[in-house]
């Protein structure tokens, strides 16, 4: 009998972890632990926590290739907190599913109210005047 191989079990078979199985990256057994131990239900499917960690790989690869887009469009090579949330704010799913979620450290989406805008406008003689939307205040440039 060789060494590691107990009762029932074949000689010199390599144990496979139920995430490789499922070819995930996500640790399916610590899952599933969490979910026995968490007392959700009484009982848990086998099938529950490999599902559970396929929608939690995909939920974090989805938000990791945003918020990577977000720091290559500010010039940085490291995602920090702004970066996840400039990406989950942008885009319209994620920012539904973590409507409720404030991120550390994430600042807020630069947004300026059209009205607080400068409208251009153009007299007869084709030199422009900025008109300020609340009090028609006229500038020359």
């Amino acid at each position: 009998m060789a060494a590691g191989a107990g009762r029932g079990k074949a000689a010199g078979k390599k144990a496979t972890s139920r995430s490789s199985k499922a070819g995930l990256q996500f640790p399916v057994g610590r899952i599933a632990r969490f979910l026995k131990s968490g007392k959700y239900a009484e009982r848990v499917g086998a099938g529950a926590p490999v599902y559970l960690a396929a929608v939690l790989e995909y939920l974090a690869a989805e938000v990791l290739e945003l918020a990577g887009n977000a720091a290559r469009d500010n010039k940085k090579n490291r995602i920090v907190p702004r970066h996840i949330q400039l990406a989950v704010r942008n885009d319209e799913e994620l920012s539904k599913l973590l409507g409720h979620v404030t991120i550390a450290n994430g600042g807020v989406l630069p947004n300026i109210h059209s009205v607080l805008l400068p409208t251009k406008k153009t007299t007869g003689c084709n030199v422009p005047f900025y008109v300020f939307a609340q009090d028609n205040y006229v500038v020359k440039p």
